[in-house]
Order: C-alpha cells, then sequence, then structure tokens
C-alpha cells in the first residue's frame, strides 16, 4: 500500500555531497545548511545514511544532500548500503559536489568515484578541494594527479573556517541557475508543521517504519546495532479526506539513533548520536515511541518512558514486528495492551498501535492517529466549562488529603497552557491535596474533554486570602 504522504522540497533542486572518508563532506555540510546536524569524526564511515537539509544563498533555497564516505572496501561497516545510497543520491541531484582532500592529494578511491560519474548521465560536477587553509596549501593543487581525474581544476576551500565557501556558493548559484530546476524563495506557511520524533532501543525496527511512512528508502535498515548514527528528518505532505473536501497537513518525521543504558554505550560516536535523540525528543510535538513487539519489555523501554514523562510529549505507543508475533488474534492483542500499560502506567493515556516496518501492516494507520494527537494537543477549555466541571468532580467525589489534617478544597481550577496542557488548581491555604486525587482530576479531564494521546499537566496553588 502506497503512503498518503508525499515528501515536500522535491521541487527544489538538489545537490549531492559526494567523496570519500575524511575529506570533510559533513563539516561542509554543516557548514553549508548553517546547522549541526552531521556528526563530524575522524573515524571512517561516520556518516552512513546520508543528511539532507536546505542551503539559503541570495535569499533562495536549495537541497544539500550528504553522502557517506567511500572506501571502496570491506573496511567500513555497511560499506556496500553506503554506496548504494551515494549513487542514488548521484542520480538524483541535479548537480554534484566531488569533495576531495587538499592536504592528502588525489587517492585510488577519487579515480575509482570519478568512473562511476562518468557512468550516470551527463550533469554538472563541481570539484572541490577541501581543507586549504591558506594560499600556500594552493600549491598543492598544482600537482598532475589533480588534472588526471578529467574533472577540471578544484576549487580550493576550507569547509572548518569557511575560507572561499560563500564563492563556492556563488558557483552553486550561477550552475542552478542555468537548469530547468533552480532555487526558489521560500514561502512563510502559516500552519506549523506537526514534528514527530521516532524513538526506541536499538533494533526495534525505526529506521523501517521511518522508510515504510515516507514512502522512500532514505535511511539504512540493517541488523548491526546503532546503524543510525544521527537524527535523519524528512517534511511531507500528508492528504486526507475530511467529509467532501481533500486536505493535507505538513509533517516532519525524525530518524533517530537508539538509545540504550550508559554503561552500554560504546564510543563517542553512539554517545553524540544518542544526545542528538533527546534532542529530537525534546523538539518534537508528538511521539512514535517504538517497542520490539517479538520481545520482552526491557528496563531501556521503561526508561524510555520516564524521559517522555519528564518531557510532557504526546504518545503513540507503536509495537512494532508484529509480522513476527505467533498469536495475531484481539484477545492476545489485549494482553499486550494490559502488559504495556501495566510497564508504563504514566503513559496510560497513549493508544497503542501494531504495525511491521519490514511489511507495511498497518504503518499507514498512523497518519490519521497524529492528526488526532495533533488537536488533543492544541484543546483550550473555556473557563465557565472548566469551573462548572471542578464543582461536579468535587462534588462526586471529594478531595482527598495529602500531608496535614485539614480537608482541603479546590477553590478553582484554570488553564495557563496548551500544547501541552497545563492547568493550575488553587486549593485553601493551609491544607495538601494528595496526588491520588490530582491522578483522578487528569482522568476526569480526559473523559470529558479532547485530550487524546496527550499528558496533562496539573499545578497546585494555595490561595493565602481563602
Amino acid at each position: 500500500m502506497p503512503t498518503p504522504a508525499k515528501i515536500e522540497l522535491e521541487n527544489l533542486p538538489s545537490i549531492a555531497l559526494v567523496g570519500r572518508v575524511n575529506v570533510g563532506k559533513s563539516t561542509l555540510f554543516n557548514k553549508l545548511t548553517e546547522q549541526n546536524k552531521a556528526i563530524i569524526s575522524d573515524v571512517p564511515g561516520t556518516t552512513r545514511t546520508s543528511n539532507e537539509g536546505l542551503v539559503l544563498w541570495r535569499g533562495k533555497y536549495f537541497r544539500l544532500v550528504d553522502t557517506g564516505g567511500l572506501t571502496f572496501t570491506d573496511k567500513v561497516p555497511l560499506e556496500k548500503d553506503i554506496l548504494i545510497q551515494t549513487e542514488r543520491a548521484m542520480k538524483e541531484a541535479d548537480i554534484i559536489i566531488f569533495v576531495a582532500d587538499g592536504k592528502n592529494g588525489i587517492l585510488p578511491q577519487e579515480k575509482e568515484l570519478a568512473k562511476r560519474i562518468r557512468r550516470i548521465e551527463v550533469k554538472p560536477v563541481i570539484f572541490v578541494a577541501n581543507k586549504i587553509d591558506s594560499t600556500k596549501l594552493e600549491l598543492n593543487l598544482t600537482e598532475p594527479e589533480w588534472s588526471r581525474l578529467g574533472l577540471g581544476d578544484p576549487f580550493p576551500i576550507s569547509a572548518t573556517n569557511g575560507r572561499n565557501v560563500g564563492d563556492l556558493l556563488d558557483i552553486i548559484h550561477k550552475q542552478l541557475n542555468k537548469l530547468r530546476k533552480r532555487p526558489k524563495v521560500k514561502k512563510d506557511k502559516k500552519t506549523k508543521p506537526i514534528n514527530v520524533a521516532i524513538i526506541g532501543k536499538p533494533n526495534v525496527g525505526k529506521s523501517s517504519l521511518f522508510n515504510k511512512l515516507i514512502g522512500q528508502e532514505k535511511v539504512i535498515v540493517n541488523e548491526m546495532a546503532h546503524t543510525t548514527r544521527e537524527p535523519h528528518d524528512i517534511l511531507v505532505d500528508y492528504s486526507y479526506e475530511e467529509g467532501e473536501k481533500t486536505k493535507k497537513r505538513k509533517i516532519i518525521f525524525v530518524d533517530t539513533a537508539g538509545i540504550r543504558r550508559k554503561s552500554k554505550v560504546r564510543g563517542k560516536l553512539e554517545r553524540e548520536g544518542i544526545f542528538k535523540s533527546i534532542d529530537a525528543v525534546k523538539d518534537a510535538d508528538i511521539i512514535l515511541f517504538v517497542i520490539d513487539g517479538s520481545e520482552s519489555i526491557s528496563s531501556q523501554d521503561k526508561q524510555l518512558a520516564g524521559l517522555l514523562e519528564k518531557n510532557i510529549k504526546s504518545v503513540i505507543l507503536i509495537v512494532n514486528k508484529w509480522d513476527l508475533a505467533e498469536d495475531n488474534s484481539d484477545t492476545f492483542r489485549n494482553e499486550v495492551r494490559r502488559m504495556l500499560y501495566s510497564h508504563f502506567p504514566h503513559l496510560s493515556f497513549a493508544p497503542i498501535l501494531f504495525t511491521s516496518g519490514k511489511t507495511g501492516y498497518r504503518v499507514h494507520d498512523v497518519f490519521p492517529i497524529i492528526l488526532k494527537a495533533w488537536e488533543g494537543r492544541q484543546t483550550i477549555i473555556d473557563p465557565k466549562l472548566l469551573d462548572k466541571f471542578i464543582r461536579q468532580i468535587t462534588k462526586q467525589h471529594l478531595p482527598s488529603r495529602g500531608k496535614g489534617t485539614k480537608q482541603p478544597k479546590i477553590l478553582g481550577l484554570s488553564q495557563l497552557e496548551y500544547n501541552p496542557p497545563v492547568f493550575q488548581a488553587t486549593i485553601k491555604f493551609r491544607t495538601s491535596l494528595h496526588r491520588s486525587y490530582v491522578n483522578f482530576m487528569e482522568n476526569k479531564l480526559r473523559e470529558q474533554f479532547n485530550f487524546f494521546a496527550t499528558p496533562i499537566m496539573i499545578k497546585l496553588k494555595k490561595n493565602r486570602r481563602s
């Protein structure tokens, strides 16, 4: 079943950064996009899945794709997958930027990559020599090995200190304006996209789910733990029917690196990837919390659930790999639901969806649930309705006492914020309200108003004048 979403920004021209490992493509990508999106390190094969971003130059935008570094050997894990992604990026790109190391010169990998570029359809190639921090280093580029690649004279830049990067953008801009697909002014949209982060421990199938949601094999899927090292985001247009009208909603899906316990984290790259995943959680509106349906709940799953509670995020629980379940009956599903809510009592508001990122089973059912969760997150309750609500529930069930001997009295309830919804209950001075009654209030709010998939925060304030 095709995805009901279409990737946005495909009408913009695309430029692919290609080159062997450690030539500084990711540093250049971050410099041009003005974001710290790609992880930078000296470890060969740091970038695996291609990063994508927008570049603004002279008031107009184009797309930039940072591909993984190539070795054309099996020394770097996932080399075949990286090569497939690189070749796809080159074929889809309007312009290719071939990045070489200006200090170390031309190696066999550059010669092999140049051959592969010649095999694809003719398109502009900008040859760049990176790490040229001074005029003195430019002398390296007069060596005959540079011209033998048949790509013309290399343009010297330093992605680290920004030397000649503005001039490179001028060259790119000039080349793009010769093409049918040209850079465009990005129009400000009144409607904010819904930011949806996909999180979970390693190997629960987040990347497979991500690819199925967006309808393209954008990220590498492999059984090797921590295949995804950094978050990858894609903006899509989701089309849906409402009455007799066809509507569209913009959604940003973010695939994140698997998060596991500190004691199991290996090396700086994984640690940095996890930090970026946690940042993605903080920036998101809605979380797709992915659980491996073929395994029992782990302590890491519980820790991740706690992270979501702490950040007050709307949550959709995704039980993935459901194609591997031996029992697919409704009875068993209900047992799994009860088990999940017992493990994650603070996520009792989260709907549960059974999917398979591998086969695509029920993956597209996520879209309408996301819209419903977004609506729930925006709910604002009229103050008059809140007054009526608090009178009804306190009459139905008297407030229970916390610390102290005096019976508490709730004097009022007001909504302070939405997205996420935050309320303030004003209670009588020198009394204390028991936590169980706050939970009761949350449940009653959820019953009577639309807070689907959304946590509710209730703050307590004591009124000195009562």
